[in-house]
């Protein structure tokens, strides 16, 4: 059989490499604790179960594919809450069965298949979300990473690229705060990438799934920057999610907001290839986009835990947002493989080698020399993790 080759090029997943790293090693502590998956394990919402009791019957029916006028109305009110946004529920807003499918398919939208008579170009932050780089194959685009590294703030400097590819680029992902070093985007970032895909016409995918886990002040949001620079709305397209902000992962439940251009054309698609959420899930969900109070007792005990990360790593960034340390290995130790292997060899700490999260460019692999450590754990044992990682890696 004749297979397709776009993918021929993409390196195993993270996790099936980590497993294979690791291979037969026995953990050096006990008991072994878990610290790659950002898989939140505080308490949901207490009101999901019963709401999604109550709407059973609804599995029972095809759910409405653009979500119900409920579930538009409660994501269009957080919006509002949050980012003081008013948007249109039906003409602005694209319910999703997460955000990934959003991520892939808003590129299956809106990606011209050639730019200025030439392949199009999608650029994407490097470390990222790996969907950024099957999104970019899939519609026949070429893949460009841009470093992010301690010199740039942790965020790509997209500005510093050249016209000419600037010129081919039909589509910007860019994440904030960034997974995994927890960067947040300026309002002077932003309006900076507004005017750069307005004189370039592209567009910005805006990742911006760990708004909510944040310590201090709320980061900017791109839709901020759209209207304090009065920029095209069309420009920019903002995926949400339930996953990190209520603790929510497997209910699936996300949207994408934008101008109603883009929706109409993502709506389109998404008629044809989306999988609807089901009924009961977009009733708990609606109840959840409406209520705050959970997600306040959330960052409280993401707080907790990156204020025990502080007093332990006292000579570590300790990021401004999402729930992940991204930490430099020491050169003794060698590159965040060899620091991955120590720590679950000698310690039972599992982390994930920051390579996995990145590509190889000119430049080099930003993330070759970091580990990912994700805080999602109980407050006891984060402080038993990284009081262990810091044992082995760091005296």
């Amino acid at each position: 059989m004749n297979y397709p080759q776009r993918f021929s090029e993409l390196p195993e997943y993270a996790f099936p490499r980590l497993r294979t790293l690791l291979g037969e090693s026995e953990p050096g502590g006990n008991p072994p604790i878990q610290m790659t998956i950002g898989d939140p394990r505080h308490a949901p919402p207490d009101f999901v179960g019963p709401v999604i009791a109550e709407h059973a019957a609804g599995f029972m029916s095809y759910p409405p594919n653009d979500g119900t006028p409920e579930l538009l109305s409660a994501c269009a009110g957080w919006l509002k809450r949050r980012y003081d946004h008013d948007a249109d529920p039906e003409r602005e807003i694209l319910v999703l069965n997460g955000t990934r499918e959003g991520l892939y398919n808003a590129s299956m939208a809106l990606c011209p298949e050639a730019k200025n008579d030439r392949q199009p170009v999608i650029l994407t932050p490097n470390p990222f979300y790996q969907v950024y780089a099957v999104a970019s194959l899939s519609v026949g685009a070429e893949p460009r990473y841009v470093n992010a590294t301690e010199a740039t703030g942790f965020l790509p400097d997209f500005t510093a690229l050249d016209a000419d590819l600037l010129d081919r680029t039909a589509i910007l992902y860019v994440c904030s705060p960034a997974n995994p070093q927890g960067a947040c985007a300026t309002m002077a970032y932003w309006s900076a990438l507004l005017a750069l895909a307005e004189k370039h016409d592209f567009s910005i995918f805006a990742d911006e799934c760990y708004a909510e886990i944040y310590r201090g002040e709320p980061p900017v949001g791109v839709l901020e920057a759209v209207r304090a620079t009065g920029a095209d709305p069309e420009r920019a397209v903002a995926f949400h999610s339930l996953s990190k902000r209520s603790n929510l992962a497997g209910l699936r439940s996300g949207f994408a907001v934008s101008g109603p251009g883009n929706i109409a054309r993502m709506k389109q698609l998404r008629a044809y290839a989306g999988a609807p959420l089901p009924l009961p899930l977009q009733m708990a969900a609606t109840r959840v986009w409406a209520e705050d109070t959970h997600v306040e007792e959330n960052r409280r005990l993401y707080a907790e835990k990156f204020a025990a990360a502080a007093r332990i790593l006292p000579d570590q960034r300790i990021p401004e947002a999402g729930f992940f340390l991204w930490l430099p290995v020491p050169p003794a130790v060698g590159d965040g493989e060899q620091a991955a292997l120590k720590l679950w060899r000698e310690a039972g700490v599992k982390v994930l080698p920051g390579a996995y999260l990145a590509r190889t460019t000119e430049a080099g692999n930003p993330g070759a020399d970091f580990i990912r450590v994700a805080l999602v754990g109980p407050l006891d044992e984060t402080i038993d993790g990284l009081t262990r990682l810091r044992d082995c890696l760091y005296t």
